[in-house]
């Protein structure tokens, strides 16, 4: 069986990589100034389930989820934003 620290660090880990997945596409949109390409519907759900994820974690007091969502919700909520500012 996993100690808790094993299974934090794991969970830490897994949230760092599909944080970090959002950056490039937040990199481009903030440079290029273009969001054609990205859907508005997908954004708006996407951002709305991490808000709830982050709202979770804060409730279960669950560190992992909370940072992950947390970075989560800023890049994808900057990256609706700039979305609906292209169009």
């Amino acid at each position: 069986m996993f100690e808790f620290e094993t299974v934090t660090w794991l969970g830490l880990i897994a949230a760092f990589c599909t944080t970090i997945s959002l950056l490039p596409q937040a990199i481009k949109v903030i440079t290029q100034k273009q969001t054609r390409d990205i859907s508005l519907t997908m954004y708006i759900i996407f951002t709305s389930g991490v808000l709830l994820w982050l709202i979770y974690g804060i409730l279960t007091k669950d560190m992992p989820v909370m940072l992950a969502n947390a970075i989560t919700f800023v890049l994808s909520f900057t990256i609706l934003l700039l979305k609906i500012k292209y169009k």
